[in-house]
């Protein structure tokens, strides 16, 4: 097993925060708790599948990259996703074959850079009540509340899978990753 270059750190809230700030906490807190639960393995065990489910904490960790980068550049700035995401991935990011682990930690930590950076240039614009760049089929655009609700709701998806694989691998186990 390689050390955690992830960032796994948690700022608590004020006990008195409001909407933006609980939501970006939110956020980061899964972003933590996933980065702990993918952090700091080789190779062998970030590409073992978990049966019966072909997925393995490297997919996890390359989809929610794509995920990030998607909901960063398509909803919040109203653009087309850019490299390494440019080639039609009809796998949702789900390919690894080959990735090592650096690649996928450097891949997801930007990822995770672009969207933090984004929303602090676009949320003291108006907040969570402004419309994302994103637009439905019938010309709908949701808010911000909504992008970031999406944005959490796939880590709490992932978070759940990427802490029984972990656990299966090391016996790693725990909500939050120890602070210092």
């Amino acid at each position: 097993m390689e050390k955690n270059l992830l960032d796994t750190s948690i700022e608590e809230p004020a006990m008195d925060a409001g909407e933006v700030e609980m939501a970006l906490f939110a956020l980061d807190r899964s972003r933590a708790q996933f980065a702990w639960k993918v952090g700091g393995l080789d190779a062998e065990a970030l590409h073992r599948r978990h049966p019966p489910s072909a997925m393995t904490l490297a997919g996890l960790i390359k989809h929610l990259a794509l995920v990030e980068d998607e909901r960063t550049c398509v909803d919040l700035l109203g653009r087309p996703l850019g490299e390494p995401w440019t080639k039609a991935d009809p796998q949702g990011g789900w390919a690894v074959d080959g990735d090592s682990p650096e690649e996928l930690y450097a891949l997801w930590q930007g990822a995770v850079d672009r969207s933090r950076a984004a929303l602090a240039e676009i949320l003291p614009h108006g907040g969570l009540d402004q419309r994302s760049k994103f637009r439905t089929r019938d010309g709908d655009s949701p808010n911000l509340r909504r992008v970031l609700t999406d944005l959490h709701d796939e880590y709490a998806r992932h978070v759940g899978h990427a802490d029984l694989f972990r656990e299966a691998i090391d016996g790693l186990v725990g909500e939050d990753p120890p602070q210092a």
